[in-house]
């Protein structure tokens, strides 16, 4: 098989969640532009649709889908419209996620909920609700976006809720690759350290130089740099890789 066909998506059918922008809008043009077909699933349905028509453009198709991850309703319904649309699901990319800054002692319960259920549970129904599928066709393959956080505490902001959720997804994805590989369906992670983002765009000012000072290579990540290892995961490159963690945080982690 030669490199171009190892990294083909032709045919393929996938689902990202929180695609309306920042990294999951990346991730979702990387699968299109590897000739995947794309539903762009987010809570915010016109920014999905935005998405969908850049899609369109480049000769792929894309639905967009509004659904919240925490809702068992809405992602059954996602699921749904998405097969029906065409007809099986081949990967996920589990990417919705938020974060609340509130120190330990000062956090309540409502603000620590929210972030487990989103980044957390989320992850787990949207994995369990397109694996049935995927159990059925035996084949898959889930991508799940954890964070370097998962393996570290970040400083100085505080995050509990969140590096808890990250660290969770961590383990989602080991415990899935264990239950799931009899059905030829792989499970991955993929760990980003700081991106610049929009949510993270809202905190720059007060973090951002301290962050790039603490990361090796001088600088936070652009959006766009996820696309290779989104697409690596997703497609037949990474064949026999699978309860595995792509860390690429430009090396903060090494320290």
């Amino acid at each position: 098989m030669s490199v171009k066909e190892m990294f083909d998506l032709s045919g393929e059918k996938a689902i990202v969640t929180g695609a309306a922008r920042g990294l999951g809008e990346q991730m979702a043009l990387a699968l299109a532009e590897a000739g995947a077909d794309v539903a762009v699933v987010d809570v915010n349905i016109d920014a999905a649709c935005r998405v969908t028509d850049h899609i369109r453009n480049i000769d792929r198709d894309s639905i967009a889908i509004k659904a919240d991850v925490t809702k068992v309703a809405d992602v059954e319904n996602m699921v749904k419209v998405a097969k029906d649309r065409f007809g099986k699901i081949d990967i996920l990319i589990n990417n919705a996620g938020i974060t609340i800054n509130v120190p330990a002692e000062e956090m309540s319960k409502e603000e620590w909920d929210r972030v487990i259920e989103v980044n957390l549970t989320g992850v787990f129904l949207c994995a369990q609700a397109v694996g049935r599928e995927m159990i059925k066709q035996k084949k898959g393959n889930v991508i799940n976006i954890s964070s370097m956080s998962g393996l570290i505490a970040n400083r100085p902001q505080p995050q509990i809720s969140y590096n808890t959720s990250k660290a969770g997804v961590i383990m989602i994805t080991r415990s899935l690759a264990s239950e799931w590989r009899k059905y030829n369906i792989r499970v991955n992670a993929i760990a980003p350290g700081y991106m610049r983002t929009p949510l993270v765009d809202e905190v720059f000012p007060k973090y951002g130089k301290g962050w790039s000072s603490l990361t090796p290579m001088g600088r936070i990540g652009d959006p766009y740099e996820i696309k290779g290892s989104a697409l690596f995961l997703a497609s037949r490159a990474s064949s026999f890789v699978t309860g595995s963690v792509l860390v690429m945080d430009g090396g903060y982690t090494i320290w």
